[in-house]
């Protein structure tokens, strides 16, 4: 049964990399074996030396999605570096928060730049090598509760997450026959710095804790086995899902 979850020999293109979700998910897709280029907008040297001590190589991406950005240049630079790309994960994402009467059109052409825009371009770019190459690839999108949900005072990251799941559906429909799935994890509420904010409200924090069945919320390590699942090369029947990982919070 170990073998359904081996990537050894994979290597995974992580946006989002340096805390947070997105160095949880790299460095357990280096747990599995596979090797790890991450992207973000700053350096991340705890992600490198984590994913090292996990005994995978790493290269760091220093991208800014927010700004225009050629998504072929890092395909080119991430497969001349460590040979290719079997998985994209796509976790890099904004949130801004304000009245929705209040709510800056800078604001919203922000989190939507970073959160659907640049994940359409890199998983595009991303699948144009899996087809030359004729990779069984896999994008994973992460998606929010907020992909079900409205939100408070979060316009544009609600959209964006609306945007990911029919995102996912869209490229799973026309990428299924050249064998690369598409899907998505819907995290609840996670301790990240885009929570940080929530966190630190009393209030806020108490009424959401409050909600969530499992009665705490979730960590980097909750998103480590559906991450797996939908890396792993087993799994290749399941695409276009959007799997919450939520300690419960959208059945309450």
């Amino acid at each position: 049964m170990n073998t359904l979850f081996d990537l050894t020999g994979k290597t995974a293109l992580v946006t989002g990399a340096r805390t947070g979700l997105g160095q949880g998910m790299a460095l357990a897709l280096a747990r599995a074996g596979a090797d790890i280029a991450a992207l973000g907008s700053s350096p991340m040297p705890e992600t490198a030396k984590l994913v090292g001590e996990a005994g995978r190589r790493f290269h760091a991406l220093t991208v800014d999605l927010s700004k225009p950005f050629d998504a072929a240049a890092v395909v080119e630079e991430v497969t001349g570096v460590l040979g290719g790309i079997d998985t994209l994960v796509n976790n890099a994402g904004i949130i801004r928060r304000a009245d929705i009467l209040d709510y800056s059109e800078e604001d919203w052409d922000a989190v939507i730049d970073v959160n659907l825009k640049g994940a359409f371009l890199l998983s595009q770019a991303v699948a144009r090598h899996m087809a030359v190459t004729g990779r069984a690839g896999r994008i994973i999108n992460v998606a929010s509760v907020l992909t079900f949900q409205g939100g408070i005072r979060v316009p544009a990251y609600a959209a964006s997450k609306h945007g990911i799941a029919g995102l996912t559906k869209a490229m799973a429909n026309e990428l299924a026959p050249r064998g690369i799935t598409v899907n998505a994890i819907a995290p609840g509420y996670m301790i990240t710095d885009n929570t940080e904010a929530l966190r630190n409200d009393a209030e806020r924090n108490a009424q959401i804790s409050a909600r969530i069945p499992m009665g705490r919320w979730g960590t980097p390590d909750d998103l480590a086995t559906a991450l797996l699942f939908f890396a792993a090369p087993a799994s290749g029947y399941v695409t276009g899902t959007v799997l919450p990982v939520d300690g419960g919070w959208l059945v309450r």
